[in-house]
């Protein structure tokens, strides 16, 4: 039996299935919202891992009234941690540079790349029919829940996880990274 499952059957049952549809409705938002901050997909992952093995194992989980934006705090204190630890790496590299250190992207390159991918997403997003835009904007950027999107926009939850599910695929596609989850 793997960590994740072992963490998961010590859980209380009822907090376990909610972490589970934590996982299920956020985990691709989880992902890209990390990959923003760590600019690497491999990071991403598994600081979301992470993230949810954290979630499984709190103390006292009745104690937070909003579970999703734990989940994105604990992910964006991770992801700093990971930036820390990468920096402190990098320091010691460069006193001690491998010959091959200048062979990868140098770094305005990389910026400039990554703003050219948030131009890409947000004419992607003026692109979008004004449900499919609203409804993303509401659920990924907001961080409102489906039912509480459903509710305001006088949609079924599942035309709203439509809507934002053609959002992203649209963006993805529009943008044509091949790193994002």
């Amino acid at each position: 039996m793997d960590k994740l499952e072992k963490t998961a059957n010590d859980a209380a049952p009822g907090y376990a299935a909610q972490v589970a549809e934590l996982f299920r409705e956020h985990n691709r938002a989880l992902i890209a919202f990390l990959q923003c901050k760590l600019n690497s997909a491999h990071d991403a992952q598994e600081v979301a891992q992470e993230t949810f093995m954290r979630m499984l194992t709190l103390d006292r989980p009745e104690q937070i009234s909003s579970l999703r934006a734990y989940l994105f705090r604990i992910a964006s204190n991770l992801a700093v941690d990971r930036l820390r630890m990468h920096k402190v790496r990098n320091d010691a590299a460069l006193e001690h540079p491998p010959e091959d250190i200048w062979h990868g992207a140098p770094i305005p390159e990389r910026h400039a790349s990554a703003a050219e991918q948030w131009r890409g997403i947000r004419e992607a997003l003026r692109e979008l029919p004004e449900k499919t835009h609203q409804a993303f904007v509401m659920h990924v950027i907001e961080g409102r829940d489906f039912a509480v999107v459903a509710q305001t926009m006088k949609l079924s939850e599942r035309m709203v996880r439509y809507h934002v599910t053609h959002a992203l695929a649209y963006c993805r596609a529009r943008v044509g990274d091949l790193e994002m989850p």
